[in-house]
């Protein structure tokens, strides 16, 4: 028997008791902190959710995708390998990809939020949205890496929103998290309002790999997290430098994911 069950079940009060405070305390902060939408702010039923509206208004990426990048498609699946216009285009580096959302209405406010607007909780909240949507990709063994800044965009920011993202997924779906598998020792120039070409010349060599860190992710699966893609560029260098530095499959995940409009 558990010798901390002796005097008279003392041990076994003792938590009992620690437990209902919990619960007491739970409930006064829910009086005093009622739970908030991420989006609005309205009151929701429980925290890091979403009210009704905002999730109406949040694109969320169902059915049918492609299996590169993870924008919806027209159409059934048929058994056969599904990908979009720009994924057939251009090549990409690595196996499969997913995303989450498309990038506009209210997920365009929350992916602005978590990268300009000193929202890092909303990093948590979306978690269990990028596990379901990433459990095709997942893998035994896989390592989560996220997107790099540079050091001074970091400064600016203090903190990498992909960072976040990652570790937050990497904690929903038990999975290794290595934060500074890959360094940007070159500060590109934002990338909105570039074509594909010049998104994909302005990070050519920006991206390489921390040779402190090479032996986390050698011969592993690798999972690339970042809040957007657009083009696929950046995407792109990261998968080709994990790969040139010796990982296995490398797969992709993207909170939202921008679309052109015809």
């Amino acid at each position: 028997m558990d010798q901390r069950l002796g005097q008279n079940g003392t041990y076994a009060a003792d938590t009992g008791l620690r437990a209902r405070v919990q619960m007491l305390l739970r409930s006064v902060l829910q009086v005093v902190y009622p739970p908030r939408c991420i989006g609005c702010g309205a009151q929701v039923e429980s925290d890091f959710g979403l009210c009704s509206a905002c999730w109406r208004d949040t694109p969320f990426i169902a059915g049918t995708v492609c299996e590169c990048c993870g924008v919806p498609l027209p159409g059934d699946a048929d058994g056969y390998r599904i990908e979009c216009d720009d994924c057939m285009a251009t090549p990409r580096p690595w196996v499969d990809g997913r995303s989450v959302m498309l990038y506009a209405g209210q997920a365009r406010s929350l992916v602005l939020a978590l990268k300009h607007g000193d929202r890092p909780e909303i990093a948590h909240a979306v978690a269990p949205w990028m596990a379901r949507v990433a459990a095709p990709l997942l893998r035994e063994d896989m390592v989560v890496i996220p997107v790099p800044l540079h050091w001074s965009r970091l400064w600016q920011r203090r903190y990498n929103q992909a960072a976040l993202l990652g570790q937050a997924l990497a904690n929903q779906a038990g999975l290794q998290h290595c934060p500074d598998a890959l360094i940007r020792p070159r500060r590109t120039t934002p990338q909105d309002g570039k074509s594909p070409q010049a998104r994909f010349e302005s990070i050519s060599g920006a991206i390489r790999f921390n040779p402190k860190q090479t032996g986390t992710f050698k011969d592993r699966p690798v999972l690339l997290v970042d809040d957007v893609m657009t083009s696929g560029a950046t995407f792109a260098e990261c998968a080709q430098v994990c790969r040139d530095g010796g990982s296995g499959d490398v797969f992709v995940l993207a909170l939202a994911r921008a679309v052109r409009e015809d």
